[in-house]
Order: C-alpha cells, then sequence, then structure tokens
C-alpha cells in the first residue's frame, strides 16, 4: 500500500492512505464517507505509547470540526524501535470534499510526553 501523506515527528512517521467510500456514501442525503489507514512508524531509540488523538477536520464550507480522544480504535499501542502499528478508521462528511489533520500524543519509555504530527491530508469524493 502508498501512503503518499507522510510526517515525520522526532523519529516517528506517521504515514496516512485515503479512500472514498462510494459505497457507504449518500450524496442524495449529503453524506460522503472515507476511509483512512494510518501507519505510525518508530524510527527512534526508545519505545513510544500511543495516549491519546487530537483531529481537525475541515468540511467543504470551510468549517472546523475537532475530535479529542483516548488512544486510536480502543488501543493505546505501544510501539517498539524499528516496529509499526496500523490501524483503519473513517471520517462521515456532509460535504463532498474536506481535509483532516492533527496529532497524536505520545510517551516515551523515559516519561517524556510529546505530539507528533498527523500530515494534513484532502477528503475527495471526485
Amino acid at each position: 500500500m502508498l501512503f503518499p501523506n507522510v510526517a515525520v515527528t522526532r523519529g516517528i512517521a506517521v504515514r496516512v492512505a485515503v479512500s472514498y467510500l462510494v459505497e457507504q456514501s449518500d450524496p442524495t442525503s449529503d453524506r460522503w464517507f472515507w476511509s483512512y489507514h494510518v501507519r505510525i512508524e518508530n524510527g527512534g531509540e526508545v519505545a513510544v505509547q500511543l495516549l491519546s488523538r487530537s483531529w481537525t477536520i475541515i468540511d467543504g464550507r470551510g468549517t472546523v470540526h475537532e475530535v479529542v480522544g483516548e488512544g486510536v480504535v480502543g488501543e493505546m499501542p505501544l510501539i517498539a524501535p524499528g516496529a509499526s502499528f496500523d490501524y483503519v478508521s473513517g471520517c462521515p462528511l456532509d460535504t463532498p470534499a474536506g481535509s483532516m489533520s492533527g496529532t497524536y500524543r505520545m510517551v516515551d519509555e523515559n516519561g517524556t510526553a510529546f505530539d507528533v504530527e498527523i500530515p494534513r491530508f484532502q477528503l475527495l469524493s471526485a
């Protein structure tokens, strides 16, 4: 799989691939749906744990939606040096386009907390 959207923070690479899901979308009801596949790669020297996420979702009208929560897909993965963690999630919008970006709050095995950038990616239905 190709991950065209990449951001690297302190040796942690966040890669995102996005897909528009025609079968879960209903433009006649103002519903468009995308799935996104995230791969978090630990290129650092110490293990890190993902504690929380903070997303900024901007719809086609420019309306900003903030989503903050613990972990991802119900998990707070511990990622060893050289290892990666993948997950897939989804985003519905009531416009046919938008974008997402954000940060993951991580803590390393030394107890140092830091934010890792999630690259901005486009949600396009066409």
